[in-house]
């Protein structure tokens, strides 16, 4: 009987671990053997892509969110999982100071990265813009990466691609971020060591966009096919601009241009800055983002077509160039896989924090706990002498917005312990609105409160409050210590374009609205995010607390 009962539970054990995760709110693929734009409608900009195997991995830019690099898996280009961080934090060799990630540095960080496969080695790189070019490695993906290697220090490099020649020599070719270096719009080159850990050659300059045409060109990714070296990059913006290709006999160039993609006729603003991938069969696909505004730079997979020897991305092209589709065929990789989304709820039921989940600084000592029974705890944290807005608080635990339209719900059960304690739930960005459950007493006041322009130390403004005298409570003791567990649901509901709404339950059945209705606005290089959050009003008080039961989205 044993033994039938172990057969049972491993199997039930294959089986759980073998779902995949399907978003309500938005799924690419269309179940026909086509696909629908974007194909992740969150916020993973300045993607790069590879393949390995049966295997497509990409990554993306996190900026000052932790943990960094996002590692996410696919099998076809269109179905997509997170799978793993490649930075579990943000200390590195020649950040100075060491605790420089310890406050909030919103779009500082980890820009633009290039991941690649090499010798048996995962590698990304990245441009940290005050500090340099660094990348990271792993023999395995899953695992637990190494310790990051600073490959070229120095103010104002970023978006570094390496090409490993075929004839041993490795090359970084890099862009340059005119808020640091003073100058932009321009390509660089230089040759590495054998295992692309350190540059030993000079920078050569080897495309220049201030040329009237190409100008802010940044984000390159080196290819070499057919005896060409490509650079694909984009140029003209984030919101408006478009891709390029360089190629060249030399690694050195000259270069030819062409534009390869653009808007066209499409309402695709932007479609610019990713990777270059080709499947098992032999067809090539470029992974690139748009921005949308308070959802971010969203992720959109274009065909590419090679016309004399160009990638002309997209369809409809005009002298090279294309233009984005909204819907095409799937890529052929010889299999037809299972529809699958980046996971977005949460029923905290593990020991692990889940991967959709971030904080905006390195995490410290006491801020969350996940539970394998059934829920996170997230302890009051004590504000700072001098605040005026929630935009530098570090431990807001949140995720990226995931589709047009969805209903963010979140079951808790709070303990607070002191005077004007509060835990709510949270729309973050430059702008940012959120409404929190208050001690006041004896009892307790529901608030819904934002702020405008967050970065410029604007304070908050409490648009709406209401009295929770017969709030039902749980009372328990800790020894003498008298403990109000008080369980309460919050809600907020996003329309198209980030309009949102936010409402509250006592008993989970019954939602009614409070406040004002409030217009998401990005963060700084990021779109806006959701998520949660408890504090403490006064230092050195008792730490109040928040269990998280649940955090769900839906339709």
């Amino acid at each position: 009987m044993k033994g039938i009962i172990l057969t049972i539970s491993l199997f039930t054990c294959i089986i759980a671990n073998s779902q995949t995760y399907k978003s309500q709110v938005w799924i690419s693929d269309q179940g026909n053997g086509t696909y629908k734009n974007p194909v992740l409608y969150a916020d993973y900009s300045d993607p790069d892509v590879i393949r390995t195997g049966d295997d497509f991995y990409m990554t993306a830019s996190s900026f000052n969110c932790v943990p960094g690099l996002p590692v996410l898996h696919s099998k076809d280009l269109v179905n997509w999982k997170i799978i793993n961080y490649a930075l579990s934090d943000l200390y590195m060799e020649g950040v100075e100071p060491a605790g420089f990630f310890d406050r909030v540095q919103h779009g500082k960080g980890i820009w633009a990265p290039c991941i690649r496969y090499h010798k048996g080695e995962y590698m990304i790189y990245w441009g940290d813009p005050d500090f340099g070019i660094y990348v990271v490695k792993t023999k395995d993906i899953l695992g637990r990466w190494d310790k990051p290697v600073l490959v070229l220090p120095g103010k104002g490099r970023i978006d570094p691609s390496p090409l490993f020649d075929d004839d041993g020599k490795v090359y970084l070719t890099h862009a340059w971020a005119g808020s640091r270096a003073g100058f932009n719009s321009v390509m660089t080159v230089c040759e590495m060591n054998e295992d692309g850990t350190k540059v030993i050659g000079e920078e050569s300059l080897i495309f220049n966009g201030n040329d009237g045409v190409n100008h802010t060109v940044e984000g390159g990714k080196f290819y070499k096919k057919d005896g060409y070296y490509y650079l694909l990059a984009p140029a003209g913006g984030v919101a408006m601009g478009w891709q390029i290709a360089l190629r060249s006999k030399n690694i050195y160039g000259p270069y030819e241009v062409k534009r390869v993609l653009d808007q066209g006729n499409t309402s695709i603003n932007g479609p610019h800055q990713g990777g270059l991938v080709e499947t098992q069969t032999g067809e090539s696909w470029f992974i690139h983002f748009q921005d949308k505004g308070p959802y971010g730079r969203i992720i959109h997979l274009q065909p590419v077509t090679w016309k004399d020897g160009w990638p002309v991305m997209g369809i409809n092209d005009k002298n090279y160039c294309g233009e984005p589709v909204f819907s095409y065929r799937k890529p052929n990789t010889g299999k037809v896989h299972p529809v699958e989304t980046p996971v977005e709820s949460d029923e905290f039921n593990t020991a692990k924090l889940g991967l959709q989940w971030s904080w905006h600084a390195n995490p410290r000592q006491g801020w969350a706990f996940p539970s394998a029974d059934g829920y996170i705890r997230m302890y009051g944290q004590y504000y700072p002498d001098n605040f005026t807005n929630v935009w530098d608080i570090p431990n807001l635990l949140m995720q990226k917005l995931s589709a047009p339209e969805f209903t963010a719900t979140m079951k808790v059960t709070t303990v607070l312990q002191n005077e004007g304690d509060k835990a709510g739930l949270i729309m973050m960005g430059w702008d940012y609105s959120y409404i929190a459950l208050v001690k006041r007493g004896n009892d307790y006041e529901l608030q819904q409160v934002g702020c405008t322009d967050a970065e410029q130390k604007t304070g908050e403004k409490i648009l709406a409050k209401i009295s929770l005298d017969n709030l039902e409570t749980d009372i328990k003791y800790n020894y003498q210590t008298k403990l109000e567990n008080t369980e309460f649901y919050f809600r907020i509901i996003v329309k198209e374009g980030g309009k949102c709404s936010f409402s509250y339950s006592t008993d989970g059945r019954k939602y009614k609205e409070i406040g004002e209705p409030f217009q998401a606005r990005q963060g700084k290089w990021i779109g806006a995010k959701v998520g949660m959050f408890i504090m403490n009003q006064v230092s050195d008080t008792p730490r109040s607390w928040m269990d998280v039961d649940w955090f769900r989205i839906e339709k």
